[in-house]
């Protein structure tokens, strides 16, 4: 946790990704290709909001219930116990900013996987699928 004020700057890398941390939030700067998959199964977070910033290409958001699409310039917040999965939207790349309080950054970047379900639930949440 930093005591000074963070900045991210605006990266054009279709590879790199640069992440600040917070005493409650996180934000992290990525980028995303192809359609092969998307990001975690279908999850709810119990506890916890999410939001996307879309700074360039779109993102394909799943909820439960429908999808939508985002492109640059637009704005997602997932609100706690509302199930959300994404991935890129088309053939060229995208690149987004998350921001997420620091359980969910925990969670994203928990190494062990060997029990996805046990790992969501360590974190308030819930994998669907």
């Amino acid at each position: 946790m930093a005591s000074e004020p963070m900045i991210i700057r605006p990266s054009e890398s279709a590879i790199s990704s640069e992440i600040i941390k917070g005493s409650h939030l996180v934000i992290g700067d990525y980028p995303a290709s192809g359609l092969a998959s998307e990001v975690a199964p279908l999850h709810v977070h119990h506890q916890d909001d999410e939001a996307w910033q879309v700074t360039s290409g779109v993102l394909r958001f799943r909820f439960a219930d429908r999808e939508l699409m985002a492109d640059a310039g637009s704005t997602v917040l997932v609100p706690a116990e509302v199930a959300p999965t994404f991935r890129n939207a088309g053939s060229d790349p995208s690149r987004f900013l998350i921001i997420v309080p620091t359980r969910l950054h925990d969670l994203i970047t928990h190494r062990d996987c060997s029990d996805h379900k046990e790992i969501y639930q360590k974190y308030a949440s819930k994998l669907l699928e």
